[in-house]
């Protein structure tokens, strides 16, 4: 008895079908825009471990397979400890982070998650951000955060095929 290989054998076993066709097809800016923040994220002067550590913070805030499952495979490929990876969800307690992947773990679940109590980047969440980052930094990690953000509704809403690259994603 063999167990598949790839994550699309497993996918296409499972019957796992997207809900909506790729929207690329239909809205053919859609890949312009997202490239070029994606660049921008890429060219900032944030690492892309942090930006991968928040994300797939975010992914796990959100509930979105789709995205966490190349966020924790890029950061294995990356040299990730499976410590690191696991911990990102309860990074509060968790001894493996530094202080700035801390701050943008705080920032991204600040963004995502409503404060009943004020508002949800509070100063003192952006004095500790403008400690450890410049500027440039913070608007590279609040791109990276838009970035994910765009793609949030069509994850959850479309249904893409969590683990198939770009452009295979989608069955329908």
């Amino acid at each position: 008895m063999s167990t598949p290989a790839t994550t699309d054998t497993t996918t296409e076993q499972d019957g796992i079908q997207s809900r909506l066709p790729d929207p690329t097809q239909l809205f053919p800016e859609l890949a312009k825009l997202s490239g070029a923040m994606r660049n921008a994220v890429r060219n900032g002067p944030v690492s892309q471990t942090v930006i991968s550590l928040m994300l797939l913070r975010a992914a796990q805030i959100v509930g979105s397979t789709y995205h966490a499952i190349p966020l924790t495979d890029n950061l294995r490929k990356a040299g990730e400890t499976e410590k690191r990876i696991t911990a990102v969800a309860t990074w509060q307690d968790a001894p493996y982070f530094t202080d700035a992947e801390r701050v943008a773990l705080e920032l991204v679940e600040a963004v995502l998650n409503p404060n009943p109590f004020g508002e949800r980047v509070s100063d003192e969440l952006f004095a500790k951000a403008s400690a450890l980052y410049d500027d440039e930094a913070i608007w590279t990690l609040t791109m990276a955060i838009g970035h994910f953000c765009l793609f949030v509704p069509v994850a959850l809403i479309g249904k893409p095929i969590p683990g198939r690259p770009i452009g295979k994603n989608y069955s329908k």
